[in-house]
């Protein structure tokens, strides 16, 4: 009986070991095939020889520049050269014409800069990785479609080639070749850092400029292809649910600092009880909203294009500081790049954090300190405003009357202060402060904005 039962056993261990090699052959063979399939991941080098080839180019070298956040890709400086020419009887006249000079012929070096996103797939839908997706897009389709339509004198990089391909895993790439700005634009502005007065009035002009250009043609834009915020995209079941899909252009909301997009750090401003921001912005009034809910309100575009100022409406860079321009050496030129939050909004929204991130304090207050806690508009601040104002009518060729353009203007700082407030200030923070109390604090203001019974 025992032998019998250890024979019984022996089969079984065997069988086993049997059923345990044929599933790791399986797996082995199901591993091979898969990986002779599909393709290695690109890499910049791959991307940038492949883009340049479309256009007759052959890459010299590539650097990587910086990292995307979070790894979602890399930015690099290539340089270039023309790919030999086809034409027989030219190569035979240059190598001759070299050869009797016994000199060679030097080549013909292009830069571009590489913008290659290569993310990773979502697992579960995420608001901050749904809104890079699509800020990504519609950095695409700005220098694509939008950019070649701006006259020379509103310079931006100009698109050489570019992709975008979706892959089985749910992940993509996109990339782009744009020429390298800083070729003509030499000096890079700094990060966090502020503007000579020389560089802030060319920067005010590039921004009037841009805004003029597009007020009057934003009309004409399709609401049906304008991005959503990132999780009504999501629940309208559009791109936001396929961040991937084609067939949307640029946002509907310029900028990425909007309550839409913000809600819960505006929830935790709302909770923060440290903070001498929690009455005055989330507050709830008579209504039953408060006065930050009530700003955005008044300042988002619609859908349908039925917004209080919607004649007002432009296309906004969407995120204006310092480190996002080249200058001229003397700085009476400025190029803005990094356009992923390009949409539609008020001009004076691209203002508010120019003025709070990028400008001397001096030229906003007229000294290097803000005398109290409550501040109205100064003269040096109205100075630059009225700069603005007059290149950006001049630029349109539309009116916009002073009272409107400053109601306005106070309603965007009231805006980004929200934002800063439950994000984490920088820059001049004193004077945006001391600014918002001012207009808070103003019954006129108070009547216009807080009595409006219109917030539906």
């Amino acid at each position: 009986m025992l032998r019998f039962f250890n024979i019984r056993l022996r089969f079984g261990l065997n069988l086993f070991s049997f059923s345990l090699t044929v599933l790791v052959l399986l797996l082995a063979r199901i591993w091979y095939r898969s990986t002779s399939i599909m393709p290695s991941p690109l890499t910049p080098t791959d991307v940038a020889t492949a883009l340049l080839a479309k256009s007759g180019l052959q890459l010299q070298s590539i650097k990587l520049l910086q990292p995307l956040w979070a790894g979602y890709g890399h930015i690099c400086h290539l340089t270039a050269s023309p790919l030999p020419s086809s034409d027989s009887s030219g190569q035979t006249s240059r190598s001759a014409s070299s050869a009797n000079s016994g000199a060679s012929t030097p080549q013909e070096l292009h830069s571009f800069i590489l913008k290659l996103i290569t993310p990773p797939a979502a697992i579960t839908v995420d608001e901050g990785h749904t809104r890079k997706i699509l800020s990504y897009k519609v950095e695409q389709y700005f220098y694509t479609h939008l950019a070649p339509l701006l006259p020379s004198s509103i310079p931006v990089a100009k698109c050489l080639a570019s992709i975008h391909e979706h892959h089985p895993d749910g992940t993509s790439t996109t990339a782009m070749i744009l020429n390298d700005l800083s070729q003509t634009f030499p000096i890079a502005g700094g990060k966090r850092d502020v503007l000579n007065p020389t560089q802030v009035h060319a920067a005010l002009d590039w921004l009037s400029s841009f805004h003029g250009f597009w007020w009057p043609r934003v009309k004409d834009m399709p609401r049906a292809s304008l991005v959503l915020p990132p999780l009504e995209e999501v629940k309208h079941g559009g791109q936001g649910a396929n961040p991937h899909a084609d067939g949307k252009t640029v946002w509907l909301n310029g900028g990425y600092t909007y309550l839409a997009t913000r809600r819960s750090e505006y929830a935790n401003l709302a909770e923060d009880h440290d903070s001498e921001w929690i009455h005055p912005l989330t507050r709830p009034q008579e209504d039953g909203l408060s006065v930050s809910e009530k700003v955005a309100f008044i300042l988002a575009p619609r859908e349908d294009g039925s917004g209080p100022n919607e004649e007002y409406m432009t296309l906004l860079h969407g995120d204006v500081k310092s480190e996002n321009l080249f200058t001229s050496r003397d700085g009476t030129e400025v190029a803005f790049y990094d356009f992923q939050y390009i949409g539609l909004g008020l001009g004076v929204c691209d203002l508010a954090k120019l003025f709070t991130c990028s400008i001397p304090l001096n030229m906003l207050i007229g000294e290097m300190r803000v005398p109290g806690n409550t501040l109205p508009m100064q003269e040096a601040e109205k100075k630059l405003l009225k700069r603005y104002l007059e290149n950006l009518k001049e630029a349109s060729n539309k009116e916009y009357e002073w009272d409107v353009f400053v109601r306005h203007w106070e309603l965007a700082l009231v805006d980004w202060l929200r934002f800063q407030a439950s994000w984490g200030f920088w820059g001049n923070t004193a004077w945006l402060q001391a600014r918002v109390t001012h207009i808070l604090w103003n019954d006129e203001w108070k009547s216009e904005v807080l009595g409006n019974r219109s917030y539906t």
